[in-house]
């Protein structure tokens, strides 16, 4: 049946497909094999064009079957362990919300408000009194308050605060917004020490990642490469400015020990206890150019004058040593 109309209506519970003649037919007497096909096929607007027509087709355009793929596809290289569990507390805190009448914070919210930064999660609750309202829990919820940018998420930012010379070839820990318009994100740092919280707009996606470790900002990564390290392999090392900071995630390379002439045919370094790392971007006789770290007993190693650095993860994937390259600063540091 060639089909010249098709009508939707939010007011009536039908789709209808009026062809040449004139008979009707709803679109859920398609088989289900069909329905599916033609919904797993709709882009996440037109999910939520068609769970306006009927509460069947609002039940199943919302199932997280269809929208698990749109997650992965638009948010999975920026979403981690980490912005998940900030999900997981934001739907804890709205539900707890939804259920108080006072204004005043009862439960697991007034216990969540104690123990959670209150500069980290602030949940717009919406009227969930209306049937037609998402379930918190729900895949879609996830991605529409993603994309709204209602939900602020923790994930990494390169070459912070707009690529000051501070950061270069760096990656630190912030909260971010989408902002729908500008396909750009807001970034928020948290505050440390003497210093306020940094705020930077319009942050590309392409300078976002998720962490690659489950490790806070604020804890010493365990590293578990150190004896693998040889000459040429590709770095990042935790350093922070002072004890007050949060660690970020710097990009280098293991070098030679000042004992090598760096001859592959004669090379021991990987032998030693101790590893050489390199900060090519900065200048030679530069103090950030080069430091050693213990293999056998490392531990964070450093002083209020250099700043101290942490644990080492190493980079094995093409994909991240390539982007590492590509925000390579210009110029090279001092």
């Amino acid at each position: 049946m060639s089909l010249k109309r098709m009508s939707f209506s939010s007011k009536v519970d039908n789709f209808e497909e009026v062809g040449e003649g004139n008979g009707a037919i709803s679109v859920l007497d398609l088989p289900e094999l069909v329905l599916e096909c033609i919904i797993e096929r709709l882009p996440p607007a037109g999910l939520c064009s068609m769970a306006g027509v009927c509460s069947s087709l609002r039940n199943r355009c919302r199932d997280d079957h269809f929208w698990e793929k749109h997650m992965k596809n638009k948010w999975g290289r920026i979403i981690g362990p980490a912005a998940s569990r900030e999900w997981q507390w934001y739907v804890a805190l709205r539900k707890d919300s939804s259920n108080s009448k006072l204004g005043r914070p009862k439960g697991l919210m007034r216990i969540l408000s104690i123990v959670r930064p209150s500069w980290w999660i602030k949940p717009k609750v919406d009227d969930c009194s209306k049937p037609s309202c998402l379930p918190d829990d729900s895949v879609m919820s996830w991605f529409l308050g993603l994309e709204s940018g209602r939900f602020w998420f923790p994930a990494q930012v390169y070459n912070r605060e707009n690529g000051h010379v501070g950061f270069m070839l760096s990656c630190y820990d912030a909260e971010l917004s989408y902002d729908k318009r500008t396909d750009t994100f807001q970034a928020r740092y948290p505050p440390h020490g003497r210093r306020a919280m940094a705020i930077e707009n319009n942050v590309p996606w392409e300078r976002l990642r998720a962490p690659p470790v489950d490790t806070s900002p604020h804890d010493l990564h365990i590293s578990d490469c150190l004896n693998e390290l040889r000459p040429g392999d590709h770095i990042e090392i935790q350093w922070r400015r002072n004890k007050e900071f949060p660690y970020g995630w710097w990009y280098g390379v293991v070098g030679h020990l000042e004992s090598c002439d760096g001859n592959g045919n004669y090379c021991r370094c990987h032998q030693s206890d101790m590893v050489a790392l390199e900060f090519n971007h900065y200048a030679p006789g530069s103090r950030w150019r080069h430091t050693t770290v213990n293999r056998k007993e490392h531990r964070e190693e450093g002083n209020e004058a250099d700043g101290f650095y942490g644990g080492i993860r190493k980079i094995s994937s093409v994909e991240e040593i390539s982007t590492w390259k590509q925000l390579w600063p210009s110029e090279v540091l001092e």
